[in-house]
């Protein structure tokens, strides 16, 4: 059974973490260029972690709560407690986007309005505004296992501010590279990555430093959709095509199913695509 993290996060690895882990190969520290919620750091078992993301609301969470579980426990709490209404979330919302918390109160705001939002949805406006409306919950979970967990865990990660090309400079001999990027879809134009985008330009340098990285000896995975443009990307590597839950619709409870790919670097010529 997988071990739950903090946040509620759109396209989190935990219930796939069964699948992928055999795929993560051995290794003394594991680079994660899209932290996410941070299901692979907390269902793998790696001497030491570079967790990196591009959106400082989440990167500090996770910095407070390695230094100050008790601490956000007890502030979140009382939020629990103070503001469990629409109204309530409306205000902390507000609160949030004025800017003018303390790192300690923001990583607890943040936490407070993922898991009260719709779906758990981590969106900005083109302002940096978080803009996800109340998710209308009658008794939202307050993770205060999953916080103690994350918080003895982390003592073995390094939390890191940086976009995935200043985080992939930082792979070393001996590392694991895992990707999870904003998936590519075949009609969209625009995969939200915090307050831009994450384009089909992005998709295509993400490949090609993997590629070159493997072609140093780094171990590659990676994540993505099962679609022709991430097969002509990847060609070469070895693909591995599994069916994965998806959760995200017009209503909270809405589910179903989409093939994606767990990508691997390339262990000869040409590719290999393997149903499991």
């Amino acid at each position: 059974m997988a071990i739950k993290t903090p946040l509620k996060w759109v396209g989190s690895k935990a219930r796939l973490m069964p699948r992928l882990r055999p795929h993560l190969p051995e290794g003394k520290r594991l680079v994660e260029p899209f932290a996410g919620s941070c299901a692979v750091m907390m269902n793998t078992e790696y001497e030491e972690y570079l967790i990196a993301d591009v959106n400082p609301d989440l990167i500090n969470l996770y910095q407070q709560i390695k230094e100050k579980p008790e601490a956000v426990i007890h502030h979140l709490g009382n939020m629990f407690l103070l503001k469990n209404t629409k109204a309530g979330y409306l205000n902390a919302r507000e609160i949030f986007n004025a800017g003018q918390l303390y790192p300690l109160e923001r990583a607890v705001f943040f936490l407070f309005l993922n898991r009260h939002c719709f779906n758990g949805l981590c969106r900005y406006n083109r302002n940096g505004l978080f803009n996800v409306p109340y998710g209308k919950y009658v008794n939202p979970y307050f993770p205060v296992t999953e916080i103690r967990a994350f918080a003895q865990k982390a003592q073995r990660a390094t939390f890191v501010t940086a976009g995935y090309m200043q985080t992939l400079a930082m792979v070393r001999a001996g590392d694991v590279v895992y990707c999870d990027p904003p998936y590519l879809t075949e009609s969209s134009n625009f995969t939200a990555y915090h307050g831009g985008g994450f384009t089909h330009l992005d998709h295509g340098k993400l490949a090609r430093k993997l590629r070159k990285l493997a072609g140093e000896g780094v171990s590659v995975i990676a994540s993505n959709s099962d679609i022709d443009t991430v097969h002509l990307l990847y060609a070469g590597f070895d693909l591995v095509r599994i069916n994965a839950p998806r959760s995200v619709g017009a209503a909270a409870t809405s589910q179903k199913t989409a093939a994606e790919l767990i990508i691997k670097a390339p262990a000869g010529e040409g590719k290999a695509v393997v149903n499991v």
